[in-house]
């Protein structure tokens, strides 16, 4: 789509919205259901005379019967005059400015209400040629900030000094109907934020919506507008995507959007029609185990996650590597760690943190074989040793045969008393061992001449 074709509808971006204002008697949301830490900032910007309501997911999980995960604030005061009211208050962002209330660990997010970008303001705009918001510290009304909202149901203001709820774009009728709906022209509003198209499959998967047809249509053919998100944003919305605990299904959801593609190239190029490769196996074995663990309560590392989504991928290029450069497995295996990792956080900022996790579990493959002498032992001892076992298992239930039986030897010696560990290294030690030994250096073959 060309220049002239964006702003032929840019002028219906942010239609007009009929207020509905539904009273206290009409509806379920009880003040007892807020956090106290929620209720204390509402409190004090009402009693300093400004206007304050609980807005978005938070209203939304309230209707819906469900615990909300975080209390997000709308008001007319600015970040500076919030600041001067809460000394446990720090401003952030650069998009749009927000202040974050502190409490111990628990933060209440207080945002300004936001106006239109296309009007002159004194405070600072601006959008890419393409459409795309790049900074968007422009205050407004809070129909403004209504019609400035991405879905239906998150447009909905629980208003704290009469307890009504007001409704601006009938959200309420989409919650009972189910539906994931756009506010405003859909091309549009992707353009100016894609990640927003990300935002409809999380909650539709999140909620189990359906997204509205006109809503959903763009999706496809505007995707590739996701190159130009910045990585570090695209690692905490992955996070969001695939570990709140249907990340299984919004994984599918992604990939039939084309979205998954985007955040994902390098997995995308061992995709198959019938989804039968053994990175599309793995992408359903890691997904549903975090699902599950989510589901127990259990710690989630996005490390493994990552490790096992992007293994086959890494073991394919070594592959290639020591068929074009002569390396030995080892060191065609550290190299092409050090690539597929370098590639994926062009795309998604992972973490130093996570991708020397990564690396680390990606080795283990390699010396879990080796378990002959006092070696499977001092594995065991590793600080990286269960995450290293757990993949090895997953493996295993993909690749069958001497992968599968390894696994199950690590099984059966981590739960083995000391002399059958014993007896299970000697069987070892008799048979044949894997040869990851490291590749010679150029230092070492000298050494060696001169030692002649």
């Amino acid at each position: 789509m060309n220049k002239n074709d964006y702003t032929s509808y840019e002028s219906n971006a942010y239609p007009d919205l009929a207020l509905n204002i539904i009273t206290r008697q009409e509806h379920s949301v009880s003040r007892k259901q807020i956090s106290d830490n929620a209720l204390k900032v509402l409190y004090r910007l009402v009693g300093a005379g400004f206007n304050a309501y609980l807005v978005g997911g938070g209203v939304r999980d309230l209707l819906l019967g469900e615990i909300p995960k975080d209390f997000d604030i709308a008001t007319n005061a600015t970040p500076e005059q919030i600041k001067q009211l809460f000394r446990n208050c720090r401003l952030i962002g650069r998009r749009f400015r927000l202040a974050h209330i502190m409490f111990g660990r628990d933060i209440i997010e207080v945002a300004t209400f936001r106006g239109h970008h296309q009007k002159p303001s004194k405070n600072v705009s601006a959008q890419s040629k393409e459409g795309m918001l790049l900074r968007d510290n422009v205050y407004g009304t809070i129909d403004e900030d209504a019609e400035r909202r991405d879905f239906t149901i998150n447009a909905m203001y629980y208003n704290i000094s009469d307890y009504n709820i007001h409704d601006y774009a009938g959200g309420i009728e989409d919650l009972e109907d189910r539906l994931i709906r756009l506010i405003g022209d859909p091309e549009t509003r992707y353009r100016e934020d894609p990640v927003r198209m990300l935002r409809a499959i999380r909650f539709a998967c999140k909620l189990d919506f359906d997204i509205e047809e006109d809503t959903a249509d763009p999706i496809e053919h505007l995707a590739p507008l996701l190159q130009d998100i910045p990585s570090a944003r695209l690692y905490e919305e992955s996070l969001k995507l695939l570990q709140s605990g249907n990340g299984l299904e919004t994984y599918h959801l992604l990939r039939e959007y084309n979205l998954f593609q985007q955040l994902f190239p390098l997995l995308a190029e061992h995709f198959t029609p019938d989804y039968s490769s053994a990175t599309e196996k793995m992408l359903d074995i890691v997904l549903d185990s975090t699902d599950l663990r989510m589901e127990e309560g259990k710690r989630i590392n996005p490390a493994f996650m990552f490790a096992a989504m992007l293994w086959y991928p890494m073991t394919s290029l070594a592959e290639k590597l020591v068929e074009e450069r002569q390396l030995s497995y080892y060191d065609a295996v550290m190299e092409a760690s050090n690539l597929i990792i370098d590639q994926q956080v062009k795309t998604i900022s992972i973490p130093r943190r996570h991708t020397a996790t990564i690396r680390e579990i990606w080795q283990l493959q390699l010396r879990l074989p080796r378990r002959s002498g006092k070696r499977a032992s001092r594995l065991m001892e590793l600080n990286k040793f269960r995450a290293g076992y757990d993949f090895l298992e997953m493996r295993g239930e993909i690749e069958g045969g001497e992968t599968e039986a390894l696994a199950n030897w690590w099984e059966t010696f981590q739960n083995a008393s000391r002399e059958q560990k014993q007896d299970m290294v000697s069987d070892v030690g008799n048979g044949s061992k894997p040869n990851y030994r490291r590749r010679k250096t150029y230092r070492n073959k000298k050494k060696s001449k001169a030692a002649e």
